[in-house]
């Protein structure tokens, strides 16, 4: 990635509150939640939200912006009516775990937005 969007990245990172990484040249931020002691088959499941952009338009700063939201079944009506307000795509709503406990439950997300923007418009939904 060029350094503007490196710098963008850890931008985007900060203000989505995760850790900054790079992944297939695209830049990802991480969300741990640690607050949930999730099991898979009785084993210990680590679970994280991720998010990232990538494709960024020197021109006017748009980029291809998505995430991967790991909530409880109780949090998702709260997160999606909010992330659609924010005028962000919920592309699916699914679970992707067999025997996990508690059940998780995974939204999908997705905009063509400033990166930053992007970023802003989650954190406000992920505090709701």
């Amino acid at each position: 990635m060029a350094s503007n969007d490196e710098l963008i990245c850890q931008e985007f990172a900060r203000i989505i509150g995760g850790q900054e990484g790079f992944a297939g040249g695209k830049c990802v931020t991480t969300i741990n939640r640690n607050e949930i002691k999730a099991k898979i088959s009785g084993k210990r499941f680590r679970v994280t939200s991720s998010f990232s952009f990538e494709s960024r338009d020197d021109k006017n700063g748009r980029a291809l912006c998505l995430g991967r939201v790991a909530l409880l079944q109780k949090e998702v009506e709260n997160f999606v009516a909010s992330i659609l307000k924010q005028g962000i795509i919920v592309s699916s709503i699914h679970n992707e775990w067999l025997f996990d406990n508690p059940n998780l439950i995974y939204v999908n997300i997705e905009a063509v937005a400033d990166p930053l923007v992007f970023a802003k418009e989650v954190r406000k939904a992920l505090r709701n």
